[in-house]
């Protein structure tokens, strides 16, 4: 009686241990898939306030986060023929191609905080500021853009 007892209780022990198994793969904790293996596009609504480059975004804690030390002379440039651009325009971004995007920064380093992007289309540097980690969980090698009108 004694080692049916025993085997008894080994069994629910395994059966425990097992339910416990196959519902923790039911529930992860963890998400199993992460942001930088999907094509994951922001936005952002860039004008220009008292002659500089800034955006909002309350879902990220932005009002008037300026654009400076290159980006803002490479916004000049990519909204050159959007009409009143200055008003606002849209700017679309990931770190990972999208149909449409144009043009891409590429990481070179970092420096106070933010990290300096280059453009091969602009043929210069332009630095983002600590601001960046609030979209991407470190600063990306590449990030894509796409600058269309506001509507």
């Amino acid at each position: 009686m004694e080692k049916f007892s025993t085997w008894m209780s080994l069994g629910v022990v395994l059966t425990l241990v097992i339910s416990l198994i196959a519902f923790a793969k039911l529930h992860p904790r963890q998400q199993t898939r992460t942001v930088r293996d999907v094509n994951s596009l922001m936005v952002i609504a860039p004008y220009k306030y008292q002659g500089s480059w800034v955006f909002d975004d309350p879902a990220a804690g932005l009002f008037r986060e300026p654009f400076i030390a290159g980006i803002d002379t490479m916004i000049d440039k990519a909204v050159a023929k959007i009409p009143n651009a200055e008003q606002g325009v849209r700017a679309i971004f990931s770190a990972a191609r999208f149909p449409g995007s144009d043009f891409k920064l590429e990481w070179r380093r970092a420096e106070s905080g933010g990290n300096w992007y280059y453009s091969d289309e602009f043929k210069m540097e332009g630095w983002l500021c600590p601001a960046l980690l609030k979209y991407f969980p470190d600063a990306p090698r590449e990030i894509y853009v796409k600058v269309e009108a506001k509507n």
